[in-house]
């Protein structure tokens, strides 16, 4: 499991955490009943507070993220990730949000954003191997 900390977005350390695994939950990086590392091991990793780990597993847990089991560790959930449709297209607009703040800062028009995105599209799927 990998996990980026950035200083420098203002997003609390603990929601970086929290967003990253869902969205490794949601592309099947984590698939269900895999075990995340120890809190203590997870936050010497990231070089942060513990309590900051226990925060986001806790926030994980409650929305049925993840289950913790009795001495057995901290597991994403068994019962169907509830990172369907409906949670994939909520990190995705939230993530789209941020970039459409920041073109708008930057002054790029409508059109202007279309075009990057498209380009950036067609560059993607050129640059994907063949199925």
């Amino acid at each position: 499991m990998r996990i980026h900390i950035s200083t420098t977005d203002g997003v609390p350390i603990y929601m970086q955490i929290v967003n990253q695994i869902k969205y490794q939950v949601t592309s099947g990086k984590l698939p269900p009943g895999a075990e995340l590392p120890p809190i203590r091991a997870l936050a010497e990793t990231l070089v942060v507070n513990p309590n900051t780990v226990a925060r986001a597993y806790r926030e994980l847990q409650q929305g049925g993220f993840l289950e913790n089991r009795r001495t057995a560790g901290t597991f994403v959930s068994d019962q169907g990730s509830p990172l369907a449709l409906r949670e994939k297209r909520k990190i995705l607009s939230e993530r789209i949000d941020q970039l459409l703040a920041e073109a708008h800062q930057m002054n790029f028009s409508h059109e202007e954003i279309q075009q990057l995105l498209k380009d950036r599209y067609d560059l993607f799927q050129s640059s994907q191997p063949a199925r």
